[in-house]
């Protein structure tokens, strides 16, 4: 089929410069059910994102969002644009969360790219450092951190989904 158009497949090493700004696609409104899932999930006791009687005696007066889930959904949030060809993650630095999230909120993101280099001890990927700012409906900053990645150079990417493609459409002709 020579009508077959490539789809969005992230940025490698080569795309990635030093001051660009990547605005992520998707927000999220977070609910109940996703806060005490993941909370549950990652066997988090604070009663304060989960037991509404409690949170109302604490100063935000309603249950906060679990801050593992925000530094979780906006790291998703940015993977298309940041880190969809990405060897290996690095780390997380610098996590700050200034504002706080409540069930209800919907979160958006955008990253920066702070830093690029090439890898000293592999010539297929570069080190790349990003910083990604999430915010609420109200342009408020909820989290920003810094994030280095290891991103694999083009050529030298996995390319198992195109050559699985391929064989379907063989298949199909």
């Amino acid at each position: 089929m020579n009508n077959v158009k490539q789809g969005w497949n992230g940025r490698f090493f080569e795309d990635f410069e030093v001051g660009d700004v990547y605005p992520h696609p998707l927000g999220k409104t977070i609910t109940e059910a996703d806060n005490h899932s993941f909370t549950l999930l990652t066997q988090n006791t604070n009663p304060i994102h989960f037991d509404q009687v409690y949170a109302e005696q604490t100063n935000f007066k309603q249950i906060l969002v679990n801050s593992a889930y925000t530094i979780a959904l906006i790291t998703g949030q940015s993977v298309s644009d940041v880190s969809q060809n990405v060897m290996a993650n690095l780390g997380w630095d610098e996590v700050k969360l200034p504002n706080p999230v409540f069930e209800g909120d919907t979160l958006y993101s955008y990253s920066e790219v702070l830093e690029k280099r090439e890898s000293k001890s592999r010539d297929n990927v570069g080190i790349v450092k990003i910083k990604t700012y999430g915010y609420n409906q109200d342009a408020k900053i909820v989290i920003h951190f810094l994030r280095t990645i290891m991103v694999y150079k083009q050529a030298d990417a996995p390319k198992a989904k195109q050559t699985l493609l391929e064989q379907v459409l063989r298949g199909n002709d």
